[in-house]
This record gives structure tokens, sequence and C-alpha cells, in this order.
């Protein structure tokens, strides 16, 4: 008897309203513009077309596709075992930061080159500039402690003329530092972005995996397979998002006139008040928490700012309203 077709919804729950990912995903455009990943389009057990998410290669042609298809991003890779970051998230991140952005500039949405973005933690992937830049035509500099991250980035860059010189990646030589040895004297952002570690060790990194492994349904010779995959700095920092996060914000207040908005995704809900405390501590003047949904993932930016509101008019001023 043949399996019944599972009833998906075509709008996906959550996800931003400007997200170009909202519909599930057709796999007569993606194979059309990127005909790799014809290989791996299969039905699923639903009679729906589908990929192997526990494939790595198949979730990377994936990527490749989106971004051919919705960004113009005719070439991207990544080295083996980089992070392979899920598109959709990533779009969504970069859509509530331009309403952040809209609500501090009387609701008016700056774009374009006048528009500078800092990407701590940009990866081998480069994916928050490259959304980022195709959707609004903001300016980054993405920032890595990762050589071979820098290295890979700085390819996809100069291998896609349609970016131009928008994107700059600059390599963080101290573990400890996340804006000093980036910043440049007199250098201002109008926003900084950052996915930070969430892992507290390799051996919780590791438990995440195998709980994502579960919830896709994977049988078990295939849980050591790679498709999540990441570098130890992508995936744990010692004492986990919230040490990081609170570093962040420590070293944020040194550069206090540097940024108009400081921000970073929170994983974990259960780290915002220990967030809440750091930010009073470091005397924010004012500090927005931006839930995000993507199906059955719930996640939520912290941002924050020590621009006074005269401070933030000047701001306006000067770099939006031109």
């Amino acid at each position: 008897m043949p399996q019944k077709s599972k009833i998906f919804p075509i709008v996906k729950s959550g996800l931003h309203p400007r997200n170009k990912h909202l519909e599930r995903y057709n796999f007569s455009q993606l194979t059309l513009a990127c005909p790799e990943l014809v290989k791996f389009v299969s039905i699923n057990q639903y009679n729906n077309e589908s990929i192997d998410f526990s494939d790595a290669e198949a979730v990377i042609t994936l990527n490749k596709a989106l971004l051919k298809y919705f960004y113009q991003i005719d070439k991207w890779n990544i080295p083996d075992n980089y992070l392979c970051p899920p598109i959709p998230g990533r779009a969504d991140y970069i859509h509530y930061m331009a309403d952040l952005l809209s609500s501090s500039n009387k609701n008016t949405l700056p774009q374009g080159k006048s528009i500078t973005i800092l990407d701590i933690g940009v990866g081998a992937n480069c994916i928050y500039p490259l959304i980022g830049n195709r959707e609004y035509g903001w300016q980054f500099v993405g920032s890595d402690i990762d050589p071979v991250a820098i290295k890979s980035a700085k390819q996809i860059i100069s291998s896609n003329d349609i970016l131009g010189k928008a994107i700059e990646c600059r390599l963080q030589s101290s573990s400890s530092n996340i804006f000093s040895n980036i910043l440049k004297a007199g250098e201002v952002f109008d926003m900084t972005i950052c996915n930070p570690p969430f892992h507290s060790s390799l051996e919780e990194a590791s438990a995440g995996t195998q709980r994502k492994w579960k919830n896709l349904g994977i049988k078990k010779e295939k849980e050591t397979m790679l498709n999540f995959r990441g570098q130890n700095n992508e995936l744990w920092y010692e004492g986990g998002e919230q040490t990081f996060v609170q570093n962040m914000i420590e070293q944020s207040a040194q550069f206090s006139t540097t940024c108009f908005w400081y921000s970073t995704l929170i994983s974990k809900k259960e780290n915002l008040l220990g967030v809440y405390n750091y930010l009073k501590k470091a005397k924010a003047v004012d500090i927005k928490t931006i839930n995000m949904k993507q199906g059955q993932k719930a996640s939520r930016v912290v941002a924050w700012t020590f621009l006074t509101q005269s401070q933030q008019s000047k701001w306006r001023e000067e770099r939006w309203m031109k």
C-alpha cells in the first residue's frame, strides 16, 4: 500500500515576514539554479521532495543552491569539518536587526553602503555578511580567530564579483579579545552581530549533536557523521555562551561610542537573566530582546547601546539621514 503524503504548511511558522525562505523548499527552482543538487533530491517517506539531511555533502549543496537562487551568490563552499549553517535562520537574524535599525531611525530602514556591520565570528561560511549585503546593501567587517575560516571567507568574497568590496575579513590574533585588534582608530559601526559558541565543552557540544541526530530520526550507525560539523571554536567556549557574552558586554563598554547597537544571539533562555545583569553592570543605556522562532526552535537576540538620546540623534543625522 503506498505511503500517504504528509501535509506540511506552505509557509514555515515563525520566520520573519521578509525572510525569503518562508515557503518550503522548491526543489524544481533550486535544481535549475544549482544542477549539482539534483543527485541529492529524492522522494521521502511522505512522498515529498527532500534531501537526506544526514548527508553533509547534500546539506552543503542545498546551501549553494539557496545562496545562488535567492542571493545571486554563484560560488560558495566551506572547508571540510567547518560549520554549515541553516540559511533561513541566519536570514532571520539579519531581518530582525534591520528592523532594530529602523526603529532607531524613525521607522525608516537604513540601507546601502553607509551602513556598516561587524560580524563577530564570521566563520568559514561568511553567511551573515552575504545575506546582509545582498538584502540591504550593507557593508561588513567579519572577524574570526581562525585563519582557515578567514581564508575561506575571503575566497568566497573574491569569487563573487557581485559583492565588490562590500565585505572585509580580519583575523583576531588574540582569543581573549573581541573588539581590540579588530576595530581601527576612528572606525564606527552601526551594529555588531554575533552567533556565539553556546556549549561549554567538547563533550557538551558532542551531546548536542547527538540530540540533533535523534530529533532527525537518524539511526545510530549514522550518529558519528558530520552534517552539523564545526570546529571547536565554532561550537564551544570555556564557560559556554554566558561567559562569552559576558566578555563581549564588558569589552563593548570600552568602545561605548564606537557602535550604535551591539547584539548577540542567545540560544539558551536561562542565560538571559545573567546577560541582563552584565548589561546593567556595564551601564547600557537601552536593552532590547527580540524573540525568534524557526519551526520548533526558539531563540532570541539581545541588543544594547551605550549611546544617550542626544548621541543617538546625532548618529542618525550624521550617518542615516544624509
